[in-house]
């Protein structure tokens, strides 16, 4: 374990992790102790709607954000754009965001994924025609087996492989998977692929794991259990940012919450705190609740195609650029 994990695994303790937030403004984009994400100015449009504009944003390290807001705030859209898995609208001057001290906002997904930082989907990525174990054997980084040069010769890479099989096992068992490991992804529950997705993620040993609604579609059985994971991930000294709308689960997990509301970052803190804010409370609600939601002025039918074409013309572009 490296001395900045033995650090802070010492916020395993509740009234370690109050101390240290004690001091930090309760205002959007405040200054964190010690933040190992850093984001500033970041802008994501589609058509003429804004999906995301955050001024700024800092991840403390250590300790469970939550990320919340209503459907539609750009929550999903802002953890696509800073793991490389969209690319920000050149709206506003001065994007960036840093992980753990480096630039990150030139690199792809693959290179966000290997400087520490790793993300879950809110529609699990499970590998489907492959069993569990393969897909987690695909999460382990730097495998010798998998280069060119090397891949014909086993004697370099039986050992390594061993390694990260016997690393693999570990995880499943830690997740309760073991007995599937030689089951199709594709057989599993939708709680046990969360499961999956999550446990395949920390074979990358990331500084920072990014989940995105961890509970949606978990039946009640394996809430518990991924709640459990998940905080254990914090007292072992990982960082955790996610990404939910359970209020409950927020309350009982988070220490510090940050929440949008149409792409902006309107609120922070701990969780009580932020959720008797009238800006949150706004946000939730909805500041013109009174409008009728069958007004086709709030969205007609030429604004959504427009925005889908946009989509569409954005996604192949990528294509292209990744060919």
């Amino acid at each position: 374990m490296s001395e900045t994990t033995t650090t802070n695994a010492g916020l395993a303790d509740p009234a370690a992790r109050r101390a240290l937030m004690a001091d930090v403004d309760t205002s959007p984009g405040s200054s964190k102790p010690d933040p190992i994400l850093e984001v500033d100015n970041i802008v994501r449009a589609f058509g003429g709607m804004t999906a995301v504009n955050v001024d700024h944003l800092e991840v403390q390290r250590g300790i469970i954000t939550a990320l919340i807001g209503p459907n539609g705030a750009g929550k999903t859209t802002f953890f696509n754009l800073i793991t490389g898995f969209d690319r920000p609208t050149s709206a506003k001057s001065g994007a960036q965001w840093s992980f753990d001290g480096a630039r990150l906002n030139k690199t792809s997904a693959s290179s966000v994924a290997k400087a520490g930082m790793v993300r879950t989907f809110q529609l699990t990525k499970a590998l489907s025609r492959m069993t569990v174990m393969d897909n987690m054997m695909l999460g382990a980084q730097a495998q010798t087996g998998e280069n060119l040069l090397t891949c014909m010769f086993k004697p370099l890479w039986r050992g390594q492989e061993r390694e990260i099989e016997d690393k693999a096992k570990d995880l499943l068992q830690r997740f309760k998977l073991l007995e599937k490991k030689d089951d199709y992804a594709g057989s599993l529950s939708g709680g046990q692929r969360k499961l999956l997705e999550m446990a395949r993620a920390l074979m990358s040993e990331p500084k920072m794991i990014m989940l995105d609604e961890p509970m949606a579609g978990v039946n009640p059985a394996l809430t518990q259990s991924l709640l459990g994971h998940i905080q254990s991930l914090r007292d072992e000294g990982m960082t955790v940012l996610f990404v939910e709308h359970d209020m409950h689960v927020v309350r009982h997990i988070s220490d510090w919450v940050a929440v949008m509301a149409e792409g902006r970052l309107v609120a922070e803190g701990p969780a009580d705190t932020v959720m008797s804010d009238p800006a949150v409370i706004d946000a939730y609600l909805g500041a013109h609740h009174d409008t009728d939601l069958g007004d086709d002025s709030l969205l007609s039918d030429e604004t959504l195609e427009q925005l889908s074409e946009q989509v569409a013309a954005e996604a192949a572009q990528r294509e292209e650029e990744q060919a």
